[in-house]
């Protein structure tokens, strides 16, 4: 999702990749629909695992859920890296309007993290600035 809310609203700045773990063989159906009804269409998105970009060079690595942190992979060149705790939508449970409210708070709260991120003036900023700053933007809790 946040790969997506990034190329579609900020691709002109950045380019982001999303993967996981061990991610799942398709797509959430409710990531799909609540990404809908952002107006962003996600449906021809599969999972990828986190090896598929093991030996590529990255400029930020931000993991948002604590599997993601703790089992993160190494990369090569030196990434800024940065941990944005967020529930793992794949946890979420309940009747379906429930599930969807979930999401449509996680994507509240995903969406205001990158609205911040992206503003950085990163030209203005070293990397130890920068770190420090993508750091802050997750500490805010978030109540899903």
């Amino acid at each position: 999702m946040a790969e997506a809310i990034i190329n579609t609203r900020y691709g002109d700045k950045f380019i982001a990749y999303s993967a996981g773990i061990t991610p799942a063989s398709q797509l959430n159906p409710y990531a799909i629909k609540s990404m809908k009804l952002m107006g962003i269409d996600i449906s021809d998105k599969t999972p990828k695992s986190m090896e598929v970009f093991a030996n590529q060079e990255f400029d930020f690595i931000i993991t948002l859920c604590n599997k993601g942190k703790e089992q993160c992979i190494n990369f090569i060149g030196k990434p800024i890296f940065a941990h944005w705790d967020l529930p793992d939508p794949a946890d979420f449970e309940g009747e379906e309007k429930e599930i969807m409210q979930k999401f449509y708070e996680l994507l509240k709260f995903l969406n205001t993290r990158i609205s911040y991120f992206v503003n950085l003036s990163m030209e203005k900023l070293d990397r130890l600035a920068l770190e420090m700053k993508t750091s802050e933007i997750g500490k805010a809790q978030c109540g899903v």
